[in-house]
């Protein structure tokens, strides 16, 4: 019953009512005429009745605190302790409120440690896909006649090349393939040692927990690569790149994970046996000549490697097309007149660089203004000429190939964005011949007050230029390409030239989850680098890719043999001052001053000139640089160098596992963040943490006798 104060005053005797009147209307006889009053009994009744649906509304969310669906946030931690339930670090949605866990920890508890409810249980904590093996099952045993294992034998039937492919030949667990350890169904002879640390695997209380930390990252309708009217690459840059499938998970798992269900590589003898899987509209990946999808029938699987001569093996025939997800290569039987498109997912760690991701929140809603490309303005050039002197925006609308250098002049006080759109990756291709022209840039000038933002662009074959009296020159999620293009097998071709050179005094420069290559910044100027890599291509360097300068510099040393970050020109010289958290670089440092770097990795020498002001703090450096104080950084001696240099699955650029801290990588790195995460660019992602909060419920949902092992399949 509902009691508002209409229901209360009918309620009330038809006697009082008619009173309540009667004074009311004395009152209004004796005060001044047209002044109205309100009925006294009513009015007294109105606070009774909202102090009723203060009540009533306690009440009702009394009952719903009842539940974990319903109740108020802060009774959840009330509902857990009735349960059991721990709380966790909140790295993840799924965990950062507890709601949904301690929802599911009854139905976690009635299956208590299957292995389906394993794989739910690391996908809901860790934000990771999973597969759980039960290694006990893969045991060879011996037979009995009245239990046969037909499964178990201790021999190898070589007629089947599927198995085989997927066998686990390494207890080494750096050693292992991407892809086939987890998918191994032959029978092993028993390991007796622990699982848990990551060394015995086939034993009796031995469960295994694969997970794959990469994400598979989508690229839709993008032109593809052209070597030739034959020969095509998926890479926009035209590297040979591996192709992801794109997961098909359960929202509950009532069976293990499959690789149809996991961002795992893509392999040729799988992607011919199961074709019609991985390949069409929203799968894996697609092909489009003229804007038709290629049959499925048309696609045939073949291993494209190099032979030579610029020539590639199996190339296809009767007008077949010929797919290398292994190197991410199409070969066309005929020669191709029309456009080429290509859908298709990589593997990445994290949202970087650009990708088909939302970045809507790094937009500058404030501008109006803005010019869209390709349509209704062909090229940016001329979007840019539109604009005028307005604040605006420019977005390119599309995954397309831009050729051809752009210059961003800005009046006073104007700022102007050039953007992808929300959940697109063009590329902008400044030199397409690769021969690295010095007319092969961005040309960003403006005048006092002026600030230009590039948000999700990937550019290629030319380098930033920034001139004039720029103000500000914001870099957001945009890849400029480490050593300006890459060759076929993915290595730079101007490995000693720099991706950003500003000329400009007292500019402010940001660098936020970006990657680029090496930074040329004046000593006046100032930079801001977050969440980002600086790669300079490789940790050593050739004498002949050295200038004269670089070569007698005794700041050279060992480790990481280019300049990272320095003063434009030859000389190794300061530049500008720098401020850096989150990020890795892997190159040599000199700059002004260092007002702040923290949980960061730097590769090479760090040179700081003014060290009275700034810190260094939570990141690791190699012990002969020269940089303000010190707070917690490794390593912490001398002695310890070498074993707690970092370790990378990649240095890479376009690689699945680029700058992802290895597996053997020391914990002080692992671990050595002010807040227990790793140090880098990847710090964002907590996954210290996660493995944490699994480890945590593995304690609770474990069946007893049993030990778990986890493993990093990515």
């Amino acid at each position: 019953m509902s009691f508002d104060l209409e229901t209360l005053y009918k309620l009330l005797p038809a006697i009082y009512r008619i009173r309540d009147t009667e004074q009311s209307e004395s009152l209004e006889a004796v005060l001044s005429p047209g002044v109205k009053t309100d009925l006294p009994l009513k009015a007294l009744l109105a606070v009774i009745a909202e102090q009723i649906a203060v009540l009533e509304e306690d009440l009702a969310q009394l009952y719903d605190n009842q539940f974990i669906e319903t109740c108020a946030e802060w009774v959840i931690p009330y509902i857990g302790d009735l349960v059991g339930y721990h709380t966790l670090h909140g790295t993840i949605p799924s965990v950062r409120s507890p709601r949904a866990d301690v929802a599911n920890t009854l139905d976690y508890r009635r299956r208590k440690g299957t292995a389906h409810m394993l794989e739910q249980l690391v996908r809901d904590v860790t934000g990771w896909h999973a597969r759980v093996v039960e290694f006990f099952q893969l045991l060879a045993t011996t037979q009995r006649m009245n239990h046969l294992r037909p499964g178990n034998l201790s021999m190898l039937d070589v007629r089947h090349l599927e198995p085989l492919e997927r066998l686990d030949t390494s207890s080494d667990s750096s050693a292992r393939t991407i892809l086939n350890t987890p998918f191994d169904t032959l029978a092993h002879s028993v390991d007796v040692r622990s699982i848990v640390n990551r060394q015995g695997r086939y034993n009796m209380p031995s469960v295994g927990i694969f997970i794959w930390r990469l994400k598979a990252y989508s690229l839709t309708d993008s032109p593809a690569f052209k070597l030739d009217e034959q020969r095509y690459m998926f890479s926009q840059l035209g590297q040979n790149s591996l192709l992801f499938n794109l997961p098909q998970a359960e929202d509950e798992a009532t069976f293990f994970a499959q690789p149809i269900n996991l961002p795992v590589p893509i392999g040729r003898r799988a992607l011919d046996q199961h074709l019609n899987d991985y390949y069409g509209s929203g799968k894996s990946f697609s092909l489009m000549v003229d804007g038709q999808l290629v049959d499925a029938d048309q696609v045939v699987v073949h291993n494209l490697s190099d032979t030579g001569e610029d020539r590639w093996a199996n190339m296809p025939r009767d007008g077949k097309i010929a797919v290398d997800p292994v190197l991410g290569r199409i070969a066309f039987a005929e020669p191709q007149k029309n456009p080429v498109h290509v859908s298709f997912h990589y593997g990445f760690s994290a949202d970087m660089g650009g990708g088909e991701y939302d970045r809507a929140d790094t937009f500058n809603d404030q501008l109006q203004a803005v010019q869209q490309v390709p349509v209704p303005h062909a090229n940016i050039q001329d979007a840019l000429n539109a604009l005028g002197e307005c604040d605006g925006a420019i977005e390119i609308t599309d995954n397309g190939r831009y050729e051809g250098s752009l210059a961003i002049q800005a009046a006073a006080n104007q700022h102007i964005e050039l953007r992808a759109s929300n959940l697109k990756r063009p590329i902008l291709v400044l030199d397409e011949a690769g021969k690295h022209e010095q007319s092969a840039e961005i040309s960003i000038s403006g005048d006092d007050g002026s600030e230009v933002t590039l948000n999700g662009l990937v550019i290629s074959g030319g380098r930033l230029h920034i001139s004039g009296k720029l103000s500000r020159l914001n870099l957001r999620h945009c890849t400029l390409v480490p050593g300006l293009a890459l060759s076929r097998n993915g290595m730079p071709r101007h490995p000693s030239k720099p991706s950003l050179v500003v000329g400009t005094e007292d500019t402010t420069v940001e660098i936020d989850h970006c990657i680029a290559g090496m930074l040329r910044v004046m000593d006046s100027a100032k930079v801001y680098i977050t969440n980002s890599i600086v790669d300079t291509s490789s940790e050593e360097t050739e004498e002949e890719e050295l200038g004269e300068e670089e070569k007698e510099s005794p700041r050279r040393g060992d480790p990481g043999g280019r300049p990272a970050y320095a003063a434009p020109g030859d000389r190794f010289d300061p530049g500008g001052e720098l401020h850096i958290e989150n990020s890795a670089i892997t190159g040599r440092v000199s700059t002004v001053s260092m007002v702040m770097a923290s949980n960061s990795i730097f590769m090479g020498q760090v040179h700081v000139e003014r060290r009275q002001a700034g810190c260094v703090r939570y990141s690791y450096l190699p012990p002969s640089s020269r940089v303000p104080r010190r707070y917690l950084c490794q390593p912490k001696t001398e002695s310890d160098a070498g074993r707690v240099r970092p370790q990378f699955t990649s240095l890479c650029y376009g690689t699945p596992g680029y700058y992802q801290l290895g597996q053997g990588c020391a914990t002080e790195i692992l671990q050595g963040a002010d807040d227990e995460a790793e140090m880098g660019a990847f710090h964002d992602l907590n996954q210290p943490q996660r493995e944490i909060n699994l480890r945590v419920r593995l304690n609770e949902y474990l069946r007893f006798g049993l030990e778990a092992g986890i493993f990093y399949a990515t």
